[in-house]
């Protein structure tokens, strides 16, 4: 009982001290894993590795102690946001489903609070994921009516045909069975969709 009150301590010490950090700070106040299974991240440079550690500069808007909000620091527009985990996870599929859930279950308020505070409406949720997508995050777009943000939204689109659907949707649902099939030997199946 002890280890995980100091280990609560430490956690609340470092996430206030991470708002008055200097260049005196002491690193070993901090508790957050974020490494992987190599322990290579934070020597390979991870920005959201060093910013957890608060060895990064990051404008923090919501924290606790699964995730950390900051502001983008080169936004897409004014309010871009990222929602990290405090660990480091290249994939989603690395990820555990505890902390996606943690994530996500903080989307709605964050969100919330982004676009009342830009004016916005509306908001985009990007998720990126793998190593090339730049590890495991969330992107919280603010949008506004004909804003014109992505490109994509001038171009016409054009319909699946038919037969490209059909096999494109069978080749996800098979997929999904393999998947659905080792997760029912963890006892978390679902079902899945057949036409």
């Amino acid at each position: 009982m002890e280890a995980t009150s100091t280990a609560t301590a430490l956690r609340r010490l470092s996430l206030l001290s991470s708002h008055f950090r200097t260049h005196c700070s002491s690193p070993q106040v901090l508790a957050f894993n974020c490494s992987s299974t190599d322990g290579e991240n934070h020597e390979n440079g991870c920005v959201f590795c060093m910013i957890v550690l608060g060895e990064a500069p990051a404008l923090k808007v919501y924290e606790d102690d699964v995730c950390l909000c900051i502001l983008d620091a080169n936004p897409l527009c004014f309010g871009h946001s990222l929602v990290i985990p405090k660990s480091h996870f290249t994939s989603l599929q690395e990820t555990p489903p505890s902390v996606v859930a943690a994530m996500s279950s903080k989307l709605p308020l964050i969100s919330s609070a982004v676009m009342k505070a830009t004016g916005c409406d509306s908001f985009n949720l990007l998720v990126n994921n793998g190593a090339a997508a730049g590890q495991t995050h969330i992107h919280i777009i603010p949008r506004k009516a004909s804003d014109c943000l992505w490109t994509s939204e001038s171009l016409s689109r054009c319909p699946l045909k038919s037969d490209e659907a059909q096999k494109l949707a069978d080749g996800i649902r098979e997929n999904l069975s393999i998947s659905n099939n080792i997760e029912d030997s963890k006892g978390n199946g679902s079902s899945l969709i057949v036409n």
